[in-house]
Parts: C-alpha cells; sequence; structure tokens
C-alpha cells in the first residue's frame, strides 16, 4: 500500500484533508461497444451512468441507456447532409444537436421523446457564420460559439430551452482577433459551470485566447494561452473539474506527427494558464474531460493519433488508445465514453 494522499499533494500542490493509505487505481479498461453504425462520432454527452448521448456525420445520432449493451441510432430527417458536431443530453428523453457548417448548415435540433422527432429550433442567420460548440448551464440556459464574422465574436444565448436564441451584442464581448474562431471537432469548445460561468476556447487568430463570464455572458474577461497558434491551431477543448481548476488542449493540424506543447492547465478559473505535461499521443489533441469521482484530478484526451490519462492534472500522462478519436465524455469513474471514426465508441472506466 502508497500514501496516495502524499502522492497527490506532492504532485499536485494540494493538500488532502481525507489522507489514509490507500491503494493504486485499478488500471483503465477500454471496451468496444457495437453500435451498429460507420459514421464519424464527434459529439458525446454522458447523462448518467447508464445514459449517453452521441452526435456525427450524415445527420447521425446515437443513444444508450443501459450502459452500452443496447443502442438506438437514427438519422434526423431532412438533415442526412448535415454534420453534428455536438450533442448535449438532459435526459434519456430530451436532448440538443448542434450542426457545424457555413450559413444554413449550423443548427440546432432538439428532441423530447428519446429521438423518436426532432425539431429543428434554430438555423444561423449569418449567411458566412460557422457554429462550433454549446453547452448548457440547465435546461433552459445555454450558450453557443462560433466563428467570427469581421471581427465580431459570434456568442449566442438561450434562456428557455432553445426555444429563442440571441446573439450576444458586440459591445459585451472582447473585439476578435484577425480570424478568429473555433474548432468543431469535438463539442468541447465551450463549457458551462455552476449556475451561470462559462468558458470559451479560441484558435485560428494570432494567439489561442480563453474567454470567462461569470454572468451568463453579460460581461467577459480574457486571457491569452501559450498553446499553438495559427490558422490551423490553437485551443480545440477546454474542460473544468470545478470552478478554479481547468485544462485547455489543441495543436496544430498541420503538424499531426509532431509532439508539441499542447496542453495548458488554469488553478485561478481560467484567469492565467500554465503549460502542462506532453501527451504521449501525437498530433492535435481534440477532445478532453476531467472524470468526476477519482481520487486526484484525472483527464481523458482524444485525438486522431490516440486516447491519453492522466492521473496528476495533466502532468504527466499514459496512452489508453492509438486509434482515431475526437470526442470524450464522463459521468464517473466508471463510466466515460470515447469516440471516433467508423462508428466507433468505446467505453471506459478509469478506476477511482
Amino acid at each position: 500500500m502508497i500514501n496516495r494522499c502524499l502522492v497527490y499533494t506532492i504532485a499536485v500542490g494540494l493538500a488532502s484533508s481525507a489522507c489514509t493509505q490507500i491503494g493504486p487505481p485499478k488500471d483503465p479498461v477500454v471496451t468496444a461497444v457495437n453500435v451498429g453504425s460507420d459514421a464519424l462520432f464527434i459529439g458525446a454527452s454522458a447523462v448518467d451512468a447508464n445514459t449517453a448521448w452521441f452526435s456525427g456525420t450524415g445527420g447521425t445520432w446515437a443513444l444508450t441507456t443501459d450502459g452500452g449493451e443496447t443502442w438506438t441510432i437514427g438519422q434526423v430527417p431532412g438533415a442526412d447532409s448535415l454534420q453534428f458536431r455536438d450533442v448535449h443530453g438532459l435526459s434519456p428523453s430530451t436532448a440538443y444537436l448542434l450542426s457545424a457548417g457555413t450559413g444554413s448548415s449550423s443548427r440546432i435540433y432538439k428532441t423530447v421523446d428519446g429521438g423518436t422527432s426532432w425539431s429543428l429550433q434554430w438555423t444561423n442567420p449569418e449567411p458566412g457564420g460557422f457554429f462550433d460548440c454549446f453547452d448548457f448551464w440547465d435546461e433552459d440556459a445555454g450558450l453557443l460559439y462560433g466563428d467570427s464574422i469581421d471581427g465580431r465574436l459570434m456568442v449566442v444565448t438561450t434562456a428557455n430551452g432553445g426555444a429563442q436564441w440571441d446573439f450576444i451584442d458586440a459591445d459585451r464581448l472582447p473585439a476578435a482577433l484577425p480570424g478568429e474562431g473555433g474548432f468543431a471537432a469535438s463539442g468541447t469548445c465551450v463549457r458551462t459551470s455552476g449556475d451561470s460561468t462559462a468558458w470559451i476556447g479560441t484558435g485560428a487568430g494570432s494567439y489561442p485566447r480563453v474567454l470567462r463570464t461569470t454572468d451568463r455572458g453579460k460581461s467577459w474577461t480574457v486571457a491569452d494561452v501559450d498553446l499553438p497558434s495559427g490558422n490551423a491551431a490553437g485551443i480545440f477543448s477546454i474542460s473544468f473539474r470545478d470552478p478554479l481548476n481547468g485544462i485547455a488542449v489543441g495543436g496544430d493540424l498541420q503538424l499531426p506527427k509532431d509532439h508539441t506543447s499542447n496542453v495548458a492547465i488554469t488553478n485561478d478559473g481560467g484567469r492565467t494558464w500554465t503549460p502542462g505535461g506532453r501527451p504521449i499521443t501525437a498530433g492535435v489533441l481534440y477532445g478532453s474531460s476531467f472524470v468526476p469521482g477519482t481520487r486526484t484530478p484525472t483527464i481523458v484526451v482524444v485525438g486522431p493519433s490516440g486516447a491519453d490519462l492522466s492521473r496528476d492534472n495533466g502532468m504527466t500522462w499514459t496512452q489508453l488508445d492509438s486509434l482515431n478519436y475526437w470526442t470524450a465524455a464522463f459521468h464517473s469513474a466508471e463510466s466515460g465514453w470515447i469516440a471516433g471514426t467508423d462508428g466507433k465508441i468505446k467505453k471506459v472506466s478509469v478506476g477511482r
């Protein structure tokens, strides 16, 4: 047996109030499931220990309500040409889908009957606009981010379950950097927390930034992040384990085989960012997810070259898999998911 609280305190720099002699966590278990699709799955939402929603290309969505034993899969009628880059599940019956694409190809759909029917809630009114990701504080209030247009950041909110979506006025937002936008690669470039806090990770501009609001978008602060920059580089995903501690990951699409410094961490709610450890997986990282309920700050990141696990807040990494993944979502240490190309979805247990 080892004093894991002592290891945790040294590695992460935090004291634990429950330091007891405990054993190491179990080795992670990655289990393939048979969904019955060949779509590229891009978005994932873990609702509870048994329920998870997924979204992907060809207007595809997938749902399990029994931990991956069985699946419901379908295409949203009239949306077979769309790519659903993000999904947010509220329950086994209610979920939102976000499609990404130029102009009217960016849309939001909602189901309240487990996918039996879908209603089109909103279509992007900007001909040159492009939606990237969204997230919700609760069943009514949500926040959406899209690529900038003419120097204006595109941030949209709803307060009534998606019945109405409204652009945040430009005078409430920071000015956009030239070319600044996001990456619709995993549905995790926006994260919400608590009742009113949210973060947006940007890219494709002069340098990556994290935008932060604590009042549901009424006001914003900005922090520069030292990750790869350029028109195909920046922050692809952000994840927070609590209101103060988070991670930003990404890289450069033009360097698919390189190991770059593509992880940054914050311990002050996103006001400042410092470098994390370099993952085992090469190239850009598309998605990230903190794992709730673990003894130490545990994170899973994914990208086209694989999936990695960190048990020390992103400072050191081990590889979970070497296949092509786009998204990750965890409800608990025993109930998580990674998904990607060719209809690939795997269930992940990382141990506590």
